[in-house]
This record gives structure tokens, C-alpha cells and sequence, in this order.
């Protein structure tokens, strides 16, 4: 559940602020990613844990709501459901703050996860959830050839051995750097982090640079021949709320490739739906539906980096 303040300015060390707001909106990137693919129109289940409290039974209607399948989300008895204090200001950044809480509860074992993997076309995985249950996803995914997508989230260092199962890795400026060790500030060095990161062994890499938009990073050919790297613009927008555009943008993008949609398509697809997402305050509130994204029609210029 996210906790969602709204302030004038980033309070400074040892600054004390009269807020403008506070309000409870349902979040957490393994429910907004779900419900971004949802919204996208493709079929759902999330595996993920909660608490026994009313955080979790609205979290949960919410995403029945959105025709997800809740029937792997288990319960904890010994601790609460997971929250986010986010402060966003009057120039829509944000600042989060994550309590895990039920989160790190969760348990995966292969009886659940094989049969839901063999059904599916990709499987998202991000770190609010315990590294132990990614990895045996990435491994049980490799299994069956369900493809991967990777969002490293809060960012911890990847084990060398995941990086060769990741079939997409979708990072942000910040996440870039501290994986890749290199500022990631411009396309250019965007597109620097994402070879480098593909050198390690992730298939496609995408780079998103909020407002900038985002660069793309193909598979290298059959013949080895190195994949362009493409820098593909965002619209411009009055932005209320980014908190959700990364787990908005994943969703759009998964779908996308999952529907058929080359890298490039997908990108430029998912980077209208999280400049739809941008402009509406909350969450899981802000994710557009597919209809919606459809509508906005306008050019998306790109261009190698």
C-alpha cells in the first residue's frame, strides 16, 4: 500500500515541513506491474504475499478488480502488509521509501510455479520480493522456455549466473548506473550502460530516462552482428505523479513483446503509456488501459545512439 505525501519541495536534512496532502493508494510494483499488464489485456496471475489487515484485503479487491489472479498470493500472520511512503512534490518527482514487510514472506516452490510458467508467455520479476524466490523463478522459467523480464528494483547487484536467464532487463537512469557503475545521465551513456550490461549477458536491455524517454538495446544477431542502440523521445506532458510510470511502462512493454511487437514498437508503445500515467495522481489509479494508449497517436521520434 502506498502512503502517498504531498510536499512543496524534498525536505533538506533536519528540515521539518508542513505537508499538502496525504492519501492511501493502492501500489507496490509486483500489484502495479500487474495491473499495468492487465490493463494492457493480457492474462494475469501474480504470486507475491501479504499481510492478514486491511491493507491486504483492499489491495487484493483492487486487483480482482482488474481480472488478476490472486489465487497464489499468500498470506502472513507475522507481518504486515508491505508499504511505501512516497513523497512527490510540485514538480512531480518522487521520493520512496519501502517497508517489505509481508513481502519478504513469500515462498516459491516448483509444484506452483511450473504449472503457471508452462502457461505463460513471460514471467516479471522485481527485488521487493526475496532474491531467493527470483532466482528459483529465473531458473524455473529457463526450464520450460517461459522468456524473463527483470526489473532490479530496489537495485541490488545481480549474481553472475541470472544474467544469461534475464531475457529482458528494463532499468531506470539510476539503476543503470549503480549496476553498470557508470553515470547514466544522457542517451549516449544510457546506451553505454546498456551494452554493457548486455556484455554481462542480459538478452534486451531497455533504459528509461523519464521525460528524456528511453533507449533500447536489441539481441545481437544470428552472425553476431551488433544490435543499433535506439533513443526513442517522450511526449511532452504536465506531469502530476511519476510513481508509477516505470511499473506502467514494464507492463506496456511486456505485453508488447509478448503480443509480437519488436523492441522498438514495444518501447515506443509502453513510453505513451506511462506519459498517459504521469499525468493522474496515485498509483495503480494512474495506469491507463490499452484503449486508451491507442488513442494517442502522435509521432514518437527516434534515433540511434
Amino acid at each position: 500500500m502506498d502512503l502517498v505525501l504531498r510536499v512543496p519541495h524534498m525536505p533538506r536534512a533536519g528540515e521539518t515541513m508542513l505537508g499538502q496532502s496525504l492519501s492511501q493508494v493502492p501500489g507496490g510494483k509486483g500489484g502495479n506491474q500487474a495491473v499495468s499488464c492487465a490493463r494492457q489485456g493480457a492474462a494475469v496471475s501474480l504470486l507475491s504475499c501479504v499481510g492478514e489487515d486491511a491493507y491486504a484485503e483492499q489491495l487484493l479487491a483492487g486487483l480482482v478488480a482488474d481480472h488478476i489472479d490472486v489465487q497464489h498470493v499468500q498470506r502472513s500472520a507475522r507481518d504486515a502488509t508491505g508499504v511505501a511512503v512516497i513523497s512527490v512534490d510540485d514538480s512531480a518527482q518522487n521520493q520512496i521509501v519501502v517497508v517489505p514487510g509481508a513481502n519478504l514472506r513469500l515462498q516459491v516452490t516448483e509444484p506452483v510455479l511450473r504449472p503457471l510458467l508452462q502457461d505463460a508467455d513471460y514471467v516479471v520479476l522485481q527485488f521487493e520480493t526475496p532474491l531467493q524466490e527470483v532466482d528459483q523463478a529465473l531458473r524455473s522459467a529457463r526450464a520450460v522456455g517461459c522468456k524473463t523480464v527483470l526489473n532490479p528494483s530496489p537495485v541490488q547487484p545481480l549474481p553472475d549466473a541470472w544474467w544469461p536467464a534475464i531475457d529482458v532487463l528494463v532499468v531506470n537512469e539510476a539503476e543503470a548506473t549503480q549496476l553498470s557503475g557508470s553515470p547514466v545521465d544522457s542517451p549516449a551513456t544510457a546506451a553505454q550502460a546498456a551494452r554493457w550490461l548486455q556484455a554481462k549477458g542480459a538478452g534486451q536491455v531497455v533504459v528509461t530516462l523519464g521525460s528524456q524517454g528511453a533507449v533500447c538495446c536489441d539481441t545481437n544477431t544470428a552472425a553476431g552482428v551488433e544490435a543499433p542502440a535506439h533513443w526513442h523521445r517522450a511526449p511532452q506532458v504536465q506531469a502530476v505523479d511519476t510513481t508509477a510510470a516505470g511499473d506502467t511502462f514494464l507492463g506496456a512493454l511486456t505485453v508488447q513483446l509478448a503480443s509480437g511487437a519488436s523492441l522498438d514498437l514495444a518501447t515506443q508503445w509502453a513510453i505513451r503509456a506511462a506519459g498517459i500515467c504521469v499525468t493522474r495522481a496515485g498509483a495503480q489509479p494512474s495506469i491507463p488501459f490499452h484503449a486508451e494508449v491507442a488513442t494517442r497517436t502522435e509521432a514518437s521520434p527516434w534515433s540511434p545512439v
